[in-house]
């Protein structure tokens, strides 16, 4: 095989370590049968950066695997690597671009951030420590060994990490500051079973709201959720009145989002949904540094496609959404 050529990069990990690698393949891409790996390893369209592979060869753990086949490798090279905000030998803070996948979901590629990031730095165990999803851009933090990931993951789970997001919404918002205050479960009488809404028995969330800059015919907000639960910020804009500019859920009739997934981005529904993607950026985040434990703080810049709405710029949606990536998007969040 042609080692330059585009292809699927696999870092071997805790759950794969041990397992015959035709095995774990047809497993991990199940639209593919485990002859058919044991086919491509033995034509080499699926190696080892190691070792050379049998179909029976034992997974080791940090083992990296390189596959060519077609539909799982990519067709064209990589996207730019994203812009490094911070980095130390403990963890790595980078800028996430609108519409990129933070990990891989299903089985038909899509160039994600874990990935790149670990093309950027081979000599580290580079791992997730949170999640944005595929619409959200703005800051991930990732760590280069497992005590950072582990420390950094408590921190998350134990709240000790302060972010901070910014929005733009739909209308202008007539007061200064506000917080939201709904607990959140099932969108009560919504067919969408993703769509989260109000609902006093569900789980607690709590967001603070402030108005940074008011345009036209919407708001640049900030949000500072208190709690990390499924689209709260987006949810919580919604019952403030004020939805996302571009959100295909929130602000939208479920009628909306199961047109977008049956007939596609007619023009109809992409004047109703006003911009490609929700206008939700991840700005800033402060956490205890999990090596020495002073406050680390983080931001990132308002990306070009909300900043030119802020500076004057009317929103559109002049491309095709493709609809895949509506539905791996929506399930992975």
């Amino acid at each position: 095989m042609d080692r330059e050529a585009p292809h699927r990069v696999l870092n071997v990990l805790d759950r794969a370590a041990g397992r015959r690698v035709d095995t774990f393949l047809s497993m991990r891409f199940p639209s593919w049968s485990r002859s058919t790996f044991a086919r491509w390893i033995k034509e080499g369209v699926v190696q080892s950066d190691s070792r050379t592979l049998k179909p029976s060869s034992v997974l080791r753990l940090g083992e990296v695997l390189r596959i060519w086949a077609p539909g799982i490798a990519p067709t064209e090279g990589p996207p730019p690597p994203p812009t490094v905000l911070y980095e130390d030998d403990w963890l790595l803070a980078v800028d996430k671009p609108a519409g990129m996948l933070v990990h891989p979901v299903g089985q038909r590629f899509a160039w994600a951030l874990i990935g790149l990031v670990r093309e950027m730095r081979p000599g580290a165990r580079i791992d997730l420590s949170h999640r944005l999803d595929r619409e959200t851009s703005g800051i991930v933090v990732l760590t280069k060994h497992e005590d950072a990931n582990r420390a950094m993951k408590d921190a998350f789970q134990a709240r000790r990490v302060q972010k901070t997001y910014q929005a733009l919404v739909h209308g202008v918002v007539p007061w200064e500051d506000r917080t939201v205050d709904a607990a959140l479960g099932h969108r009560s009488g919504s067919v969408v079973q993703l769509r989260r809404g109000h609902d006093p028995a569900g789980e607690t969330a709590l967001t603070e709201v402030s108005v940074l800059r008011r345009l036209a015919n919407h708001t640049l907000v900030e949000c500072r959720p208190h709690t990390g639960r499924t689209h709260q910020i987006r949810v919580h804009l919604e019952i403030a009145g004020f939805p996302i500019l571009g959100d295909k859920l929130y602000g939208q009739p479920d009628e909306t989002f199961l047109s977008l997934l049956d007939e596609g981005a007619t023009p109809a529904l992409r004047a109703a949904i006003g911009f490609p993607r929700h206008a939700l950026h991840a700005h800033a985040l402060a956490f205890p540094h999990p090596h020495s434990g002073q406050v680390l703080k983080v931001r990132a810049p308002l990306p070009p496609d909300m900043q030119a709405i802020v500076d004057g710029a009317e929103p559109n949606w002049p491309g095709v959404l493709d609809l895949a990536d509506v539905e791996a998007e929506e399930d992975a969040g």
